[in-house]
């Protein structure tokens, strides 16, 4: 019975079955996991106020929200100066966010349970977001904007504080578009002004030639300082709008601390806030990473940047893979010779897919960095020069050295394609007197279009998740300006990026403020696999349309 049961195959599709439910169970697991440590991030957090136990036996009183808590052996706590009771084996400990970081000298702090007094959760305590040193924990006091002063038995201190901050957000915005982008544009055209004068000298010009592009471009420059001035004094204007406003706060050990309002982002009361309230405050906040910069050390603030970086990087590198690896794989499996010099070119595509990414990211900073870079630059960049401009990581690299990994496997892909369709069809359309040239790009190749979309799927999946490389090539820590702006050529190749793994690496690994970074690390890390899937899901929907396109076709 056992036996033909055994030789039927039922065992080995169960075995199957179960295999795919456990990878599902646990790939939904971790996205799970991954979501609630990261968007949890995002919710506000009521603020405790509660007596504790230091390590030096006094008492004192913290403000702070409780991040988590902990059971640990007795000996932990004793070794990190604690005093338990010796009948006690285990002891919780909390950690508290008490911000202030400015104040205390540190953010995260842990406390143990014994000499804990009641957790207590005061209405009329306000969350700062600052720009810099992290949240600020406390009791507000009074605040001054144009020339007046309220306090908090004013029946209007609350409305009139979010108003001005939204106030001083309005004009730290238009701060920022004035930086980036008109005197940004004054900036490029003061430095292509100083390549001209260079050209100049690099070329030789005298006489009369010499004299009339030195009067262009002293009256261009007389132009942009004047526009520079103008904006100067704009900025002047707009600075000092925005640090005329403060607002006075107590701490919880009753000092006293003035913030100026240019210095925040947002005021919260998370215990006097509803459960909508709050809700809307965390699809805010989430909204917010998602489109906002990043700031502190990358431990605060958005990820646009990182998103951005990595479409428009794995967008580059998908033009440039594509065509190159299907002509590749067209040449190998259609006109060259089925011979060993063939077998061995395609042994070795193979094996390019095996080699580890950081040895392409090492080829590519020496190979498109160094040497192809650095010819562009000596070719037509030479007025630039010390400073490269192709010759050194950057946007075009990074999505070229991606190109280079995923090559082999959009050209196995595409060959595999090709093999799949039968020699009937190519006999078929030969019969009816196509040329072999016309049945290849007007029948074969459109049959393998899905197995080309296959390639490509596969490539962007491991393109947009690669880190090794990339740290070699073009990616950075924080890149200020996007490659893509208003300035021709409109699209900069040479601008470094800032890429989502990246990011979830320097978050995760190198952020001084490791608890900070934390749920930071989960939410990037989310945003990375729904990125891919987005892109994947896309590529997947134009190669169904294509599949579904030729087979009616052929029907």
């Amino acid at each position: 019975m056992m036996k033909s049961w055994f030789k039927s195959g039922a065992p080995w599709i169960w075995l199957n079955a179960g295999a795919v439910a456990i990878c599902m169970i646990m790939v939904v697991g971790l996205i799970g996991l991954i979501a609630v440590r990261g968007f949890a991030h995002f919710w506000p957090a009521d603020v405790a106020q509660v007596a504790v136990v230091e390590t030096d036996g006094t008492r004192s009183e913290i403000l702070g929200e409780v991040v988590r808590s902990q059971t640990i052996p007795a000996a932990v706590a004793i070794d990190a100066g604690y005093k338990v009771p010796e009948d006690k084996e285990l002891v919780t400990r909390f950690l508290f966010k008490q911000g202030n970081r400015d104040q205390t000298g540190r953010d995260f702090a842990w406390y143990t349970e014994f000499g804990m007094g009641e957790f207590k959760y005061p209405d009329n305590v306000w969350v700062i977001e600052r720009r810099e040193w992290g949240n600020f924990y406390g009791y507000p006091v009074s605040l001054e904007y144009d020339g007046e002063r309220l306090t908090p038995q004013d029946e209007n201190f609350w409305t009139a504080t979010q108003e001005t901050i939204d106030r001083s957000l309005q004009l730290h915005d238009n701060i920022k578009s004035i930086e980036r982008g008109e005197i940004g544009r004054i900036n490029a055209g003061i430095e292509q002004l100083r390549l001209d004068r260079r050209n100049l000298d690099l070329r030789n010009v005298t006489g009369t030639e010499r004299a009339l592009a030195e009067e262009r471009i002293a009256q261009r420059k007389a132009e942009l300082d004047a526009d520079y001035e103008v904006l100067r004094a704009e900025l002047d204007i707009l600075y000092n709008s925005t640090h005329r406003d403060t607002l006075r706060m107590r701490m919880n050990d009753g000092n006293e601390l003035d913030i100026s309002l240019a210095d925040v982002v947002r005021v919260t009361a998370p215990n006097a806030m509803s459960t909508p309230d709050k809700l809307g405050q965390y699809f805010v906040r989430m909204g917010e990473f998602i489109v906002d910069e990043p700031r502190e050390a990358n431990t605060e603030g958005g990820i646009f940047p990182a998103i951005f970086g990595t479409v428009i990087m794995v967008f580059v590198m998908s033009i440039i893979v594509t065509p190159f690896g299907i002509f590749a794989a067209i040449y190998l499996r259609e006109y060259a010779k089925q011979g060993l010099i063939t077998r061995i070119i395609r042994i070795s595509v193979y094996n390019l897919a095996g080699v580890p990414s950081i040895v392409y990211g090492v080829f590519g900073l020496g190979f498109f960095v160094y040497f192809l870079g650095g010819s562009i630059d000596q070719m037509f960049y030479e007025a630039a020069m010390p400073a490269p401009t192709f010759g050194t990581p950057g946007l075009f690299w990074a999505s070229l050295t991606l190109a280079l990994l995923t090559l082999p496997i959009v050209i196995v892909s595409t060959e595999e394609g090709l093999a799949r369709i039968p020699s009937t069809i190519r006999q078929g359309s030969l019969a009816l007197g196509a040329t072999k040239a016309e049945t290849l790009w007007k029948v074969i190749v459109p049959l393998a279009t899905p197995a080309m979309m296959t390639g490509l799927i596969l490539a962007i999946a491991r393109a947009a998740g690669e880190v090794a490389p990339l740290m070699l090539v073009g990616v950075v820590k924080l890149a200020p300006t996007l490659p893509v702006d208003a300035e021709f050529p409109f699209i900069h190749l040479e601008r470094k990026i800032m890429h989502l793994g990246f990011h979830i690496y320097d978050v995760g690994f190198q952020s001084p403020n490791v608890e900070a970074a934390r749920p930071l690390v989960y939410a990037t890390a989310l945003v990375l696999v729904l990125l891919i899937v987005a892109l994947n899901l896309t590529a997947i929907s134009i190669r169904n349309h294509l599949r579904e396109r030729y087979r009616s076709a052929s029907d």
